[in-house]
């Protein structure tokens, strides 16, 4: 009776190598998770802990949330919370609204002009414009100081409709051919069995597009000159590398201010709490809606 000889990687692993997985994971888990220990900390911390501490805390002795009062009360950080937000759920909105449409139309095999649009879309993909046209083109089309200029130049992404046109490819014909039997339209089968099937692929690019809404400043810097539109990243950003101010009266009694290092960790939190809390919602998700759409197109 022959033996069966399994590979390697099939194998149960020995007690030392799931220890030494287990140590590495830790490891891991201790590296990422320590920066975030020390913004929370540092950011409910009071004067007296940050400087015994010497700048930074790691464990505070005392919880203090003046910090998080004081800037969302200068009224600086609320209003671009506020804009931050109202930029992120239009433009995935719109995004996901176009991605869907194209990846749809791009994915029928024989609709008009598909090959055509398709290599037009996929040479955009490999030969981006430049900063300097783009800054033109928006300029030229009136959106400088505007929200839209946030907006519409990142709200269509070649590589998220790649992968959501790929998903929809995997769909099986047979399904739309009897959907077309029954008398549905185009506009039908996508909205009542195309995208209940893409539940996957459609949760993880919304996310790519509102992890990067949410996180971009460089078109707010550029586009908007006026400061009372910005966005709470260019805030943060510019307060952080420039000290500037976030609160209102901050210079009437220093005293009676929360240390600058708590401030600056608390919008620091602010700004990645949204996204920390997003992310475990189409986490199941993840894997498979990526994989999927990126192994078939």
């Amino acid at each position: 009776m022959s033996t069966i000889v399994r590979p390697v990687w099939a194998g149960k692993p020995k007690p030392v190598v799931l220890a030494l997985k287990a140590v590495a994971i830790v490891l891991i888990l201790a590296v990422v998770l320590f920066p975030f220990l020390i913004v929370f900390s540092t950011s409910v911390s009071s004067q007296a802990d940050v400087t015994a501490a010497g700048g930074y805390v790691v464990w505070p002795r005392s919880f203090d949330l003046s910090a998080y009062v004081q800037i969302l009360s200068g009224g600086v950080v609320t209003r671009a919370v506020v804009v931050t937000l109202l930029v992120t759920i239009v433009g995935t909105a719109i995004s996901l609204a176009s991605t869907v449409l194209a990846a749809w139309a791009l994915s029928r095999q024989g609709s008009l002009f598909q090959r055509p649009l398709l290599t037009f879309v996929l040479i955009t993909f490999l030969f981006a414009p430049g900063m300097i046209p783009l800054y033109l083109m928006v300029k030229q089309l009136g959106l400088l100081d505007n929200y839209w200029a946030l907006i519409l130049p990142s709200a269509f992404s070649v590589f998220n409709m790649v992968v959501v046109r790929g998903f929809m490819m995997s769909i099986p014909q047979e399904l739309i051919d009897s959907a077309k039997i029954d008398g549905a339209g185009e506009f039908r089968i996508l909205w009542q069995m195309v995208l209940p099937l893409s539940r996957a692929v459609i949760a993880v690019v919304g996310l790519f597009y509102a992890v990067g809404y949410w996180n971009a400043f460089f078109n707010a810097l550029l586009y908007l000159s006026d400061s009372t539109k910005w966005t709470l990243q260019l805030v943060l950003r510019t307060y952080v590398l420039q000290g500037s101010s976030l609160v209102s009266g901050a210079g009437s009694d220093a005293t009676m201010q929360p240390p600058a290092e708590s401030i600056q960790m608390a919008v620091v939190m602010i700004a990645i709490i949204p996204i920390l809390a997003a992310y475990p919602l189409v986490q199941r998700h993840l894997t498979k809606g990526v994989l999927t759409g990126a192994v078939k197109g």
